[in-house]
């Protein structure tokens, strides 16, 4: 089960440095998770500033 962001991403891209698989991008307005490449080790959810961040 994947990560997702919610729409509470404030875009500051905190989460994109702390994700080991590169799993997060700049999106259209907020950031994105790839679920594909997503690793479920909640390294993003711990590192978002705004709790935008929890698994699907």
């Amino acid at each position: 089960m994947a990560y997702v962001i919610s729409d509470a991403c404030i875009s500051c891209g905190a989460c994109e440095g702390t994700c080991p698989a590169g799993a997060i991008s700049e999106g259209d307005g907020q950031y994105v998770i790839d679920a594909d490449t997503c690793m479920d080790c909640g390294a993003c959810a711990d590192g978002c500033p705004a709790g935008a961040i929890s698994q699907e």
